[in-house]
């Protein structure tokens, strides 16, 4: 029998002053994320379209601490909803986009709706300082790639 672990729900808001259109352009591009994200170094999307059903490969990064995972896009609804779930962990992650009077809200989530994966849960404890810490830095990073994408946008 396999034991899952329990993993928060994270969560990063922000509102940008451009239309879902032009805040899907960025948020759909997956190898772009790295742009964005604190601990994305690289995501290669096997057959290069970012679509519904599409398979990546992820490198991310925790200072001197690099590991890949593998993931799958699950929703893929055009200016408003993209998510993927992330095969090593069980995790799924989802920007949800929304207009407003003055341009665009965005949520981007973490959920863990299967638990966490029982390797995650040990490698987060081992080698992450344990999972609340790791959360703090993968809440921390959320609200950085928000800001990024943001800044880049309203640039």
């Amino acid at each position: 029998m396999t034991t899952t672990h329990e993993a928060r729900m994270l969560e990063a808001e922000t509102e940008i002053a451009a239309s879902p259109e032009q805040v899907w352009e960025l948020v759909s591009d997956l190898p772009r994320m790295a742009s964005w994200s604190p601990q994305v170094v690289r995501t290669i999307v096997r057959g290069g379209e970012v679509r519904e059903g599409a398979k990546a490969i992820n490198i991310n990064r925790s200072g001197w601490k690099v590991w890949p995972t593998q993931s799958k896009v699950t929703v893929f609804e055009p200016a408003k909803r993209i998510s993927f779930r992330v095969a090593d962990n069980w995790l799924h992650w989802t920007y949800e986009l929304t207009p407003t009077a003055a341009g665009t809200h965005v949520r981007l989530t973490r959920t863990a709706p299967d638990g966490l994966s029982p390797i995650s849960a040990k490698l987060q404890g081992v080698m992450m300082g344990g999972l609340d810490k790791f959360d703090r830095e993968v809440q921390a990073g959320m609200e950085t790639t928000l800001a990024r994408i943001k800044a880049e946008l309203e640039s």
